[in-house]
């Protein structure tokens, strides 16, 4: 019963080729300036870092939306097996309009601090705060951050 998947979050097919296909685009045109038209060498440099960076931008979110995020009553997980957070360690949500959180997503507030992580257009942990969503769909967002919700006050 712990391990039963109470909501799920996936990124659709159309939305995740969009994303990785907008950070491609990027890297392709400022490369293509950088050796079109070389600026100063050390401009030159410059685009050619930033456009190999957002390449690595567009591999990175491939790869994290290939997974799906799972809510049991124990924890918020990957469908790789990455624990995002357990229910025991959530202090509070916010999915209000000011939250400072991802687009078509929620923000939670853990106990204690975490490792970093970051999964492009899905999630990622920077200290004791979580946000869940980018290239996610809203109404199945929405869903997880009521689920949890509810769970939260559960709880207390």
């Amino acid at each position: 019963m712990e391990d039963e998947i109470l909501a799920t979050v996936r990124v659709s097919a159309i939305r995740r080729w969009l994303g990785v296909g907008v950070l491609a685009a990027i890297c392709g045109l400022v490369i293509y300036v950088a050796l079109a038209r070389p600026p100063a060498p050390q401009w030159q440099g410059f685009l050619l870092l930033t456009g190999a960076a957002a390449l690595w931008a567009a591999e990175r979110m491939r790869r994290a939306t290939g997974h799906r995020i799972e809510l049991t009553r124990s924890e918020l997980r990957a469908s790789n097996g990455t624990r995002i957070a357990t229910l025991d360690e959530i202090e509070a949500l916010d999915s209000g309009l000011f939250a400072f959180k991802p687009s078509n997503g929620f923000l939670i507030r853990t106990r204690t601090s975490g490792r970093r992580a970051w999964q492009p257009g899905v999630w990622w942990r920077l200290g004791r705060r979580i946000g869940v969503g980018g290239v996610t769909s809203a109404p199945q967002t929405k869903a997880m951050s009521e689920v949890l919700a509810a769970l939260l006050a559960e709880r207390a």
